[in-house]
């Protein structure tokens, strides 16, 4: 199986069109920082289903074998994948993913991809949707300042919404010095949440600007989650703490989020590199 690297922010995923006879196990392989080539995530493409509706296909695997529905950067990187190895000569592209065909429009600069801008749909608000559980008759209804207790007796308060996949936000004073190594898990795997739930911690730096840290659901803590992002800007601006257009600063760099008022869309700019390619038995 032939595979190549690439990361967004820091943020790596190995792709490849060579589908795994068993991608979980492959995913659980390959991704070990240890005992395997080391990424946030296995990417498999694929042909679209239907080729009117979408350019190409991807399946996400996380570390743990578990498949997600997307991943903002891991959709950036596809574009560097397939423009800069002349597998498409498109600059705009369709992305069929588990939460639907994501646009993209690919920067490019001396002939190769540097710069991705992808359309991540509109933001999924209700509780059932995310999904969370709610009781009787809140399906419909948003989770913002909802409140989690966990077992070490410490409460938060956190806005939940989807964006593809679920994501929780949870405001802190100090993000470099939050211990998200131990609250992540937790929130990541509370019973609140039916699917497992990102967790994202977020300190206010000034109303177009935010940073962040985040536990990704399945993988751990990650240098960056655009999905993550887009969900963060959403969450400050149901606060009324940020502008709709605002800059995510991460530990691996800066996203750019545009929560659109024309069409409800958020849109996710950033930058995607690659890392190496390679090849391995394990399929």
């Amino acid at each position: 199986m032939r595979f190549a690297k690439l990361e967004g922010l820091g943020n790596d995923y190995l792709f490849t069109e060579d589908t795994p006879k068993n991608p979980s196990r492959a995913a659980r392989l390959l991704c070990d920082r240890h005992y395997g080539v080391g990424a946030d995530g296995l990417v498999i493409i694929v042909p679209p289903d239907d080729p009117k509706d979408a350019d190409i296909q991807i399946r996400i695997f996380n570390p743990d074998g578990s498949e997600a529905e997307m991943s903002g950067n891991a959709i950036r990187c596809l574009g560097k994948y397939m423009y800069d190895r002349g597998k498409t000569k498109k600059q705009k592209l369709r992305v069929q993913t588990l939460a639907g065909v994501i646009p993209t429009v690919l920067m490019v600069r001396d002939g190769r991809v540097y710069r991705v801008k992808a359309d991540m749909g509109e933001p999924i608000l209700e509780k059932s949707r995310i999904p969370m559980q709610c009781a009787p008759g809140e399906e419909y209804s948003n989770a913002i300042a909802e409140k989690i207790f966990l077992d070490d007796h410490k409460t938060y308060e956190f806005t939940a919404l989807s964006v593809g996949n679920p994501h929780a936000i949870i405001w802190v004073d100090n993000v470099s010095e939050f211990d998200v190594q131990n609250v992540g898990p937790k929130i990541e795997n509370n019973s609140m949440f039916p699917n497992r739930i990102n967790v994202h911690f977020i300190q206010m730096m000034d109303e177009d600007l935010i940073k962040q840290r985040t536990w990704e659901r399945g993988v751990g803590e990650t240098p960056a989650c655009g999905t993550g992002a887009s969900a963060s800007v959403v969450a400050g601006v149901l606060a009324g703490k940020i502008k709709r257009k605002s800059k995510v600063e991460f530990p691996g760099g800066i996203l750019e989020i545009y929560w659109s008022e024309k069409d409800n869309h958020i849109y996710m700019t950033g930058p995607c590199k690659d890392v190496f390619e390679g090849e391995t038995s394990i399929i």
